[in-house]
């Protein structure tokens, strides 16, 4: 149960986020520590002490919603969530891009509720933007020197559609078979979940992710990109729910707004 006002839980988990980040930045340049994860993916202390400070304040403020976080659940920490509302947090969602000195990595927190994504932050402290929503039609962007944005996905257009695509898990054979029923004519290339920002903010219409993705990795984006008016189906065209077995997902695709005219 959520016990404090939406509004100002909203605020206070924005604050979470740009305070982890803050700390990313903040071993952005030393000589970084980087070892293997049991799956053969890297960790860095930033990834560390990001999901440190995050956990610590989302016990604090929702002591009983249950937090799955990415190192957690790497260390065999896993939790029942049941029929719960519970959190996802991606500390540093794009090691890879951190470890390259790549801009493009972020800071995730988003809230299941219902099997559904409802509340998100995506802070990307190395480009200074931040996205945030709760709902339908309260999706913004803002940066330390801009007043907060509302956003929304563009209609999704009949051919020429832009598709941002990762940069570490890019094959052009498997996407062409996920965008098989499009024409594109661009292919923005990015890191992490700001690809569902880009989505939301109505710079690009798809992102197809073909193989495995932890919820981890998509819940804030997603709850973010819905709010906008975007959705996020699996290959069979089913919504991407939360809340599954070792919270797996399935392959999917994010797209902008698909209302018909």
């Amino acid at each position: 149960m959520i016990n404090i006002e939406r509004g100002k839980l909203l605020a206070e988990i924005t604050d979470l986020a740009i305070f982890a980040g803050n700390e990313i930045l903040s071993i952005y340049h030393r000589d970084l520590k980087i070892r293997k994860k049991s799956d053969n993916s890297p960790v860095t202390e930033a990834d560390e002490a990001a999901e440190k400070i995050i956990l610590e304040g989302l016990r604090r403020l929702t002591p009983n919603i249950p937090v799955i976080a990415e190192e957690e659940i790497s260390k065999g920490n896993f939790i029942d969530v049941g029929d719960k509302p519970f959190w996802l947090v991606d500390p540093l969602d794009g090691t890879k891009e951190f470890i390259a000195n790549r801009n493009e990595y972020t800071v995730n927190i988003g809230l299941i509720e219902n099997t559904k994504p409802t509340m998100g932050v995506v802070f990307a402290p190395a480009l200074d933007q931040c996205f945030s929503a709760d709902g339908i039609g309260t999706a913004i962007k803002w940066n330390q020197n801009s007043e907060p944005q509302l956003i929304n996905a563009r209609k999704l257009p009949k051919s020429e559609i832009i598709v941002t695509a990762s940069r570490s898990h890019s094959d052009p054979r498997e996407m062409s078979k996920l965008l098989k029923d499009y024409t594109f004519s661009k292919i923005l290339v990015s890191g992490s979940s700001i690809k569902f920002c880009l989505i939301a903010s109505g710079e690009a219409d798809i992102y197809p992710r073909y193989g495995p993705t932890n919820e981890w990795d998509t819940a804030a984006g997603h709850a973010i990109l819905a709010a906008a008016g975007g959705s996020v189906k699996t290959i069979h065209n089913d919504e991407l729910t939360y809340g599954k077995d070792k919270f797996k997902n399935p392959e999917f695709i994010a797209y902008g707004n698909k209302t018909e005219s």
